[in-house]
């Protein structure tokens, strides 16, 4: 990601604000396309990202269940479809789709996401990854709070542990979005400069011919 320097001053900045749960793979998909087009772009724009939560599945329990079996009550026979579909999708972005371990309640990952824009943009986005990479690709359940600080820690966030231990902290500010949000037909959800929105994990075209658009 750039940094601000003298050189990158007179560069447009593109601003992009990201609609997902962390347990949705389009949204990671769709991550690793946009990764794509920033950095194909660097030379033209500077980038502002913010996160914003959705929950795909608000009453999902937090202490967790098997991944396997809730994709099986949820898609029945088409379960094993998705999975071998996810697989081949996350091949073609170099990584090993893990259906593995449990998947539940994403409030927590979602409060240390927005703990973590209170660092800085560029930490947020990272820490995102770093969850993504764990759930989606290790098998790591998204609610576990040694996960959660592992990533945090992995990034550099400062005082993750002593702000997952309330679980107040940053709930309403969570909430507050979620119901500012809630109206997305569903994640991925992209608004790029305040104005122009895309949905779905779009190829890094997409993204690049989105940037070039004015507010």
């Amino acid at each position: 990601m750039p940094n601000a320097s003298s050189s990158n001053t007179q560069k447009k900045l593109v601003t992009i604000d990201i609609s997902s749960d962390t347990v949705c793979p389009w949204c990671f998909v769709g991550k690793k396309n946009l990764d794509k087009a920033i950095a194909s772009s660097m030379e033209q724009y500077n980038f502002e990202i913010k996160w914003h939560p959705y929950q795909l599945n608000p009453a999902a329990p937090k202490e967790g269940v098997d991944k396997r079996e809730y994709y099986r009550r949820k898609f029945g026979s088409q379960s094993e479809q998705i999975e071998a579909r996810m697989s081949e999708v996350f091949g073609n972005i170099g990584l090993e789709y893990n259906m593995s371990g449990l998947t539940g309640n994403t409030m927590d990952s979602h409060r240390l996401i927005y703990f973590a824009g209170q660092q800085g943009w560029h930490k947020q986005h990272l820490l995102v990854e770093e969850l993504c990479l764990g759930y989606f690709t290790q098998g790591r359940y998204i609610g576990d709070h040694n996960f959660l600080l592992e990533c945090a820690n992995k990034v550099g966030l400062e005082g993750a542990a002593e702000f997952l231990q309330d679980p107040n902290n940053g709930l309403k500010e969570v909430e507050d979005e979620l119901n500012t949000y809630s109206g997305n037909n569903g994640v991925p959800y992209y608004v790029i400069n305040g104005s122009r929105k895309i949905f779905g994990a779009q190829p890094p075209e997409v993204f690049m011919k989105a940037f070039e658009f004015e507010k």
